[in-house]
């Protein structure tokens, strides 16, 4: 089963922007892990955690990557759960199969 890329056609403008932001971060890692949790998560987060991502989106992305693999610090000042939510996302298993 693949996971069809969320489409930006109903969305808000500031969750459109976050949508784009998160496929293109400049990492391809990070393209992957937030373009994914985007996808998956960016329509149903509440207006206080869309405003927190559009925060994440703002740090830099090597800092980002640290933190999504362990070998970082968690970024400080989110409050909402978000952040647990990204690594929850980022930690399980990919849902696509290769042929």
């Amino acid at each position: 089963m693949t996971d069809a890329p969320l489409s930006s056609a109903a969305l808000d403008p500031q969750r459109r922007k976050l949508l784009f932001r998160a496929r293109h971060r400049g990492m391809r890692e990070l393209d992957v892990l937030l373009g994914g949790f985007a996808d998956a998560r960016l329509a149903s987060l509440s207006a206080a955690e869309a405003d927190e991502f559009e925060r994440l989106m703002e740090l830099p992305d090597r800092d980002v990557l640290a933190w999504l693999m362990g070998e970082g610090a968690r970024p400080a000042g989110f409050t909402s759960g978000l952040l647990e939510a990204v690594e929850a996302h980022c930690a399980a298993p990919a849902t696509t199969s290769q042929g």
